[in-house]
């Protein structure tokens, strides 16, 4: 050991002195070590095209591109602009009639290609709602190519199961999966868009979008897949993303039955199951979530809905913002079937705003260890790097809060990141109902 540090010392006199027979390429400030997992700091943003105008839609979520990006959002979903089926439909989006044909209620194919011009110019890159597993019954595969289908015993085309609106379509048959492969093909290349968020994606054979991804990366090889699965077998077909099932309905149970530590257990133990490279989408609304549940009792409030993206957001993954949570007074189950436009906040937006930038702010430090301090009235952790900490206090109950603060960071110089400015940490904060507070050293 001696020996070695000696001759690390001569090596570095030589050096100094100029004395070089080679150059040792050495970065000035070399970057501080990682302590963990690898984080998003991208953020995504669900676009409903029937909350943004009864007829002309994507020329109406067009205009409001401006406030989606200011927000913070990188990723914009919009949900199946195909044309809808109504053969034994019930209205859903996901019932898709024809797969290269817009819905002529939203605008046409140059609509779509200016919305995402229009994104791409505010950094934003565009992926498109994709129903792989089915088709609505009055879709022209139907007659055309009835062998693409899945038949019971008598001939019958079926459905899947629970979903009789749809017809389920058969992989077995080759000539559905270049079909299904060449219609993918023509909105990456007709409309610019960057990806698909595949739904149900269990329903498809893995080996197919294994050979769909392999083939659309060949020409555009950075293309964002987004799989509706918590199965970690996705990221192996090529997939970028998938669900965390489990981050709703955990934080849920934060800010109604005081589960505040089994919150931050679960998305510490969705993150561990994510390779290097890849992530997980966490979110406290998306359509499903919001069809299923009164959205103004879910978190115990309207109001604690940006409370609980805090927690969605800074414990890691990629955060989503759905249409209508930045609109103020939800309440009761939201339909994503039915044309609904919304009035959106800048109250609201200004909120998402802010918490965006702080997720993006610590990208470096949310990668370090967790220690988790929760109670029962509030989610309470700390992350660190070898250069930075990092407080996190979301206050779940809909009164105010004394929340303690760690020892090893009470009276420290913190930069708050939701208010701007530093502030000296007291050794206890109070927080209001439902509020927060975002501290990074």
């Amino acid at each position: 050991m001696k020996s070695n540090i000696i001759n690390g010392l001569a090596a570095l006199t030589l050096i100094a002195g100029g004395c070089t027979s080679y150059e040792i390429d050495m970065p000035a400030n070399p970057e501080p070590p990682v302590v963990g997992h690898e984080v998003s700091k991208k953020v995504a943003y669900q676009a409903n095209p029937a909350f943004f105008g009864n007829n002309d839609c994507l020329n109406a979520l067009k205009a409001q591109l401006p406030r989606i990006s200011d927000m913070g959002a990188d990723i914009l979903w919009i949900m199946p602009i195909n044309q809808r089926g109504e053969l034994n439909a019930i209205g859903s989006p996901y019932c898709v009639k024809d797969f290269t044909e817009v819905n002529p209620r939203y605008g046409t194919l140059a609509d779509l290609k200016a919305l995402v011009d229009e994104a791409h110019s505010m950094g934003m890159i565009v992926i498109l709602d994709w129903i792989a597993n089915h088709t609505a019954w009055d879709c022209p595969w139907i007659t055309e190519h009835p062998d693409w289908y899945v038949h019971d015993a008598a001939g019958n085309i079926v459905s899947p199961s629970g979903w009789t609106d749809v017809a389920q379509l058969d992989y077995s048959n080759e000539g559905l999966r270049q079909a299904m492969t060449d219609a993918m093909t023509y909105w990456v290349e007709n409309a610019d868009i960057d990806g698909y968020r595949c739904d149900y994606a269990d329903g498809v054979p893995h080996d197919f979008w294994t050979s769909l991804i392999t083939g659309l990366r060949t020409a555009h090889p950075d293309l964002l897949m987004l799989a509706e699965s918590a199965n970690t077998d996705f990221y192996a077909d090529g997939f970028d993303m998938i669900y965390d099932w489990n981050s709703s309905t955990s934080i849920a149970a934060a800010f109604t039955n005081k589960k505040t530590a089994e919150a931050v257990q679960e998305g510490v133990d969705a993150l561990a199951k994510v390779p290097e490279g890849k992530s997980i989408l966490r979110y406290v609304f998306n359509h499903d979530v919001a069809a299923e549940n009164s959205v103004n009792s879910m978190y115990g409030s309207w109001d604690a809905v940006p409370a609980a993206y805090v927690v969605a957001a800074m414990l890691n993954g990629t955060p989503l913002i759905y249409s209508s949570m930045d609109v103020e007074n939800m309440s009761g189950k939201l339909s994503f079937f039915n044309y609904n436009p919304l009035t959106f906040s800048a109250a609201l937006t200004a909120k998402y705003k802010a918490i965006n930038a702080a997720f993006k702010m610590t990208e470096e430090v949310r990668r370090g260890q967790l220690y988790d301090y929760s109670t029962s009235s509030a989610v309470c952790f700390t992350r660190s790097t070898p250069e930075h900490n990092l407080l996190v206090v979301v206050n779940t109950t809909n009164e105010a809060q004394d929340v303690r603060v760690p020892i090893n960071l009470a009276g420290s110089v913190m930069t708050d990141l939701i208010n701007g400015g530093e502030i000296t940490v007291p050794y206890v904060i109070n927080l209001e109902a439902y509020s927060y507070t975002i501290l990074k050293q």
